[in-house]
């Protein structure tokens, strides 16, 4: 604190300082300068000569120290203007311009990961779009040139592409408005264990139907019966339906999709759990899935289960709308996610 309070009188440390620094040197060059001709037979045109062209020496060192690093961001700025985020300022000095130079770079490291997350956006949203699309292409192209006949099962394979590109749309939709937050949340109170047995139902029908998986087994355990919580139904409606969409695709033959419910901390808080019995996810990659398009691993090789990687960044962004938490929990077995809800305590109405 004694040292943060002499910033202002450290010439090293501030821009003011050292700006006074540079007046009070040349005060004392003229003094001296003038005490030297009257002790001296130097006339005082000359001395006034020596003191204004020392004066003009010290003035050049000071100000090519201070508009250096403002010359070396405004060269930033310009290259930034023309899409080059990679250009840093060196930071050599301790006062306010070296602040601004801190807060410049940072600023750059930050529009260049923004840059790079907008080209990985659009490189991945051409990606999952141009998979579905040319797989519908394809049977009816097959259809048109007679190649097949156009039988429920041919219509089938064209139906379940379209609902695949219609599913990605509607993710990129929710997440899109969920990230500009234009999605008002209209928190109330409500039972939880027949609240999740319905949203559990509905996403065994819907899930099975596209994942065709028909020997996943589902449980729901809530415990007290007769837990209340405080949120936006439908929100948590997305939520449960992804995470449960997530445990599906992992899920071995034969396995079982597990939504735990428990009381929280205060009065209205959740604590959900959904567990698979699948491989899990490893440590080093917990948090790349809660990222859009953000994929697990397995062996290093990505699963190709028809996948967008948004459901858990869906379920990720409306949880921080309530003010909540979602992470990947450990677990002997298996992907444990685990989201918790505070009620209506903190929730982002």
């Amino acid at each position: 604190m004694m040292w943060r309070g002499l910033r202002p009188l450290d010439p090293f440390r501030s821009v003011k300082a050292a700006l006074g620094c540079l007046v009070i040197i040349s005060v004392a060059i003229t003094t001296l300068l003038i005490l030297m001709a009257y002790r001296s037979d130097i006339g005082l045109q000359v001395i006034a000569i020596i003191a204004i062209i020392a004066s003009l020496l010290v003035t050049q060192f000071v100000a090519h120290s201070l508009a250096t690093p403002v010359l070396e961001m405004t060269s930033a700025a310009r290259a930034m203007a023309r899409g080059d985020y990679g250009r840093r300022v060196r930071v050599a000095r301790r006062d306010e311009l070296g602040d601004l130079a801190l807060a410049f770079n940072r600023m750059a490291a930050d529009l260049q990961a923004a840059d790079r997350h907008r080209k990985e956006l659009v490189a991945n949203v051409s990606h999952e779009l141009r998979t579905p699309i040319a797989g519908l292409r394809a049977v009816l192209e097959n259809v048109v040139d007679g190649v097949c006949e156009a039988d429920p099962k041919t219509m089938a394979t064209a139906l379940r592409q379209t609902e695949r590109l219609g599913r990605l749309v509607e993710q990129l939709l929710d997440l899109s408005r969920l990230e500009d937050g234009v999605v008002p949340l209209q928190p109330r109170g409500f039972q939880v264990e027949p609240y999740l047995s319905a949203v559990l139902n509905d996403a065994a029908v819907a899930l099975r139907r596209g994942h065709a998986r028909t020997d996943v087994r589902f449980r729901l355990d809530v415990l007290p019966g007769s837990l209340r919580a405080h949120a936006d139904p439908e929100r948590l409606d997305q939520v449960v339906t992804n995470l449960v969409d997530n445990a599906v695709k992992h899920s071995p033959r034969g396995g079982q999709v597990t939504v735990k419910a428990r009381q929280g901390t205060c009065p209205g808080a959740l604590v959900l759990e959904v567990l698979d019995e699948g491989p899990g996810i490893p440590q080093s990659q917990r948090e790349l899935v809660f990222e859009r398009f953000g994929r697990g691993t397995t062996n290093g090789v990505t699963p190709r289960d028809g996948g967008t990687g948004l459901g858990l960044a869906i379920a990720r962004w409306a949880v921080d709308l309530h003010g909540g938490t979602i992470g990947v929990a450990e677990s002997r077995r298996g992907c444990r996610i685990q989201l918790t809800l505070p009620g209506n305590a903190q929730a982002n109405i």
